[in-house]
C-alpha cells in the first residue's frame, strides 16, 4: 500500500470516514492503483473542488473580556507586595495574574487564621463597640460639670474667705488650678474604661 487508507486520510484531514467515502465516490480524491489515497494530490484536488462557503471552520476560541476592575485589582495586589505591575493599558500577563491570585489566597488564609485565633473581629462589631465606648465617654463628660461644680465651689469658697467670713474675689489662676485638678482626676477616671467585647 503506497498511500493512506480511508481511515488514515480521514484523520489527516479531520473529517469522518463517511465524508471521505463520499469524496472518493465523487472522484475528488486522487488514488493510487492499489486503491490507497495519495494524500498530497487529494488535498490539492479537494482544495480546488470544495466550495469555501460550505466548509466547516474550526470555532474560534471564545475569550471572555477581562473587566478593567479585575486588571486594576491585579495591579494593586502586585504593587502592595512590591512586585512588577503591568503598564497602564498594556494588559496583564498570565504570570502576573497567577502571582496576584496566589498572593490574595495567602492573604485570605492569613486573615482566616487570625479570625480563628480570635485576633480579628468583624468590622461591624468593632464599629459598634467603638461607638458604644465613645458614647459612654461623651456621656461621662456631659455629666462631669454637674458633679464637679459643687466640689469646685466648695474648694474655691473655702480657700477664698478670710477670717471674718467675707467672700474674697477668686483669682483666675486659682480657678484654673482647681479646674485642672478636677479635669485630671476625671481623665484618670475615664482612662480605666475598657471596651467590653462580649
Amino acid at each position: 500500500m503506497r498511500g493512506m487508507s480511508e481511515r488514515q486520510y480521514a484523520a489527516h484531514v479531520g473529517l469522518s470516514r463517511g465524508a471521505i467515502q463520499k469524496a472518493k465516490t465523487a472522484e475528488r480524491l486522487v488514488l493510487y492503483p492499489d486503491g490507497s489515497i495519495n494524500a498530497a494530490a487529494s488535498d490539492a484536488r479537494r482544495a480546488e473542488t470544495t466550495d469555501p462557503s460550505k466548509t466547516r471552520k474550526p470555532p474560534a476560541p471564545k475569550l471572555k473580556p477581562v473587566p478593567e476592575a479585575a486588571v486594576a485589582a491585579v495591579g494593586d495586589t502586585l504593587r502592595e507586595q512590591g512586585l512588577a505591575v503591568p503598564a497602564v493599558g498594556g494588559g496583564t500577563t498570565f504570570l502576573q495574574a497567577k502571582t496576584a491570585n496566589e498572593v490574595l489566597k495567602a492573604q485570605e488564609r492569613r486573615i482566616r487564621l487570625q479570625k480563628l485565633k480570635g485576633e480579628l473581629i468583624e468590622r461591624a462589631r468593632a464599629l459598634a463597640l467603638v461607638f458604644r465606648l465613645a458614647r459612654e465617654e461623651r456621656d461621662s463628660w456631659v455629666n462631669w460639670p454637674a458633679r464637679a461644680a459643687a466640689l469646685m465651689a466648695a474648694e474655691i469658697s473655702a480657700s477664698s474667705s478670710d477670717a471674718t467670713g467675707q467672700q474674697i474675689t477668686v483669682e483666675p489662676a486659682a480657678m484654673q488650678k482647681v479646674l485642672e485638678r478636677h479635669v485630671r482626676a476625671h481623665l484618670d477616671e475615664i482612662a480605666e474604661v475598657r471596651p467590653d467585647f462580649r
